[in-house]
């Protein structure tokens, strides 16, 4: 007997994602085309490690 035939058809799997992630790109928090420039990512490091320092 060929067991390949029984059964109903195989659903083919979509491409899509489970969920949407919070900061996705093309969101409100991360548009296309913007990036921060290195000054400010050396300034947002650095107050990281004072608050880090400090508490």
């Amino acid at each position: 007997m060929d067991y390949s035939k029984t059964g109903g058809p195989q659903k083919k799997g979509t491409n899509a994602p489970r969920h949407k992630e919070h900061n996705a790109k093309g969101s409100s928090k991360n548009p296309f085309g913007q990036s921060a420039t290195k000054a400010e990512l050396l300034a947002r490091m650095k107050a990281a490690a004072e608050a880090k320092k400090q508490g």
